[in-house]
């Protein structure tokens, strides 16, 4: 972070680059590979390619996000909303200025396939600068922050689940426009290589979602305990007590379930208060709901 300036500044600032980057993974890569898109935005893209009509999905696109943003500010949190609502009008603003550019040929025959592999890389991007610095790109991304905060799991899963509806309505669109099951098929097969590299980018870098169980092998159990209380004061653990196999020595197993975004900085703050100590972490499965994790924003 750049010396001198207020954390909130640089926070907002990268709140609009990850708007800039998710329009122009839009305006050059996703659309015009007439993709479907997730959520609401995939209705609006399936709209406008139905009637050729670049100004119509952003048309659309602010409609949608305006009512999401509500929900928003009502089920998630005032910061999040906020923020979310800066990368909305950001990605409005951005696919109404930005200039018309070919970086490749959209056909199927050609490069449609970069298009749709990059887009997503970069829009998965986005979200996921957008989500680590409170907000979100709107659409979907708010629906899986609100049930990610209620069934512990990670943001971009949801994204699929939001992709169905979207998908049957543009293939439906699709069919109408050419009446050709071949053209269904292969948007259908290009729509789930985008969903899927998008989705798999976003949770790769936005952790907060992933449960990992980290055990620490010591014989200062409470220098552990007491740096997983002040690195992560809402965290608990517990303290199992063992003998070597071969040295017969006792030693302290302390165990704590955090999540990925936790884990860094305790992972460091336990090097420094036992070198000697042995730890290691794996991710967890089907965690209780009752465990909490500090709200989006």
């Amino acid at each position: 972070m750049p010396k001198g300036l207020p954390p909130g500044l640089v926070q907002h600032a990268i709140i609009v680059a990850a708007g800039i980057l998710y329009a122009i993974a839009l305006k050059y890569f996703v659309l015009p590979s007439k993709v479907i898109l997730t959520g609401t935005e995939g209705i609006a893209a399936s709209l406008s390619y139905y009637f050729d009509s670049y100004w119509l999905f952003i048309f659309l696109y602010l409609v949608f996000q305006s009512a999401l943003i509500l929900f928003a500010f009502s089920k998630v949190s005032r910061v999040f909303a906020l923020r979310s609502l800066l990368v909305v009008v950001t990605v409005v603003i951005a696919l109404s200025v930005l200039p018309d550019l070919r970086f490749a040929q959209p056909e199927p025959q050609n490069e449609r396939i970069i298009l749709v592999i990059f887009g997503g890389l970069l829009a998965g991007f986005a979200k996921a600068l957008a989500f680590q610095n409170r907000g979100s790109t709107g659409d979907e991304d708010i629906i899986g922050a609100y049930l990610a905060m209620k069934y512990l799991k990670p943001v971009g899963s949801i994204a699929i689940f939001a992709a169905v509806g979207s998908t049957a309505f543009g293939l439906g669109m699709d069919l109408l426009k050419h009446g050709e099951i071949e053209s269904v098929v292969n948007t259908l097969m290009y729509t789930c290589i985008y969903i899927f590299a998008s989705a798999e980018t976003l949770n790769n870098l936005y952790k907060k979602f992933k449960i990992t169980m980290l055990v620490v092998v010591t014989r200062q159990p409470d220098a552990i305990g007491q740096t997983i209380k002040e690195i992560a004061s809402h965290r608990t653990f517990t303290v199992q007590e063992g003998i070597g196999g071969h040295t017969g020595q006792s030693f302290s197993m302390v165990r704590a379930i955090v999540t990925q975004e936790e884990l860094p900085p305790l992972r460091d703050a336990i090097e420094e208060a036992d070198p000697a100590s042995f730890y290691y972490h794996h991710e967890l499965e089907g965690v209780s709901r009752r465990y909490y994790i500090t709200p989006i924003g």
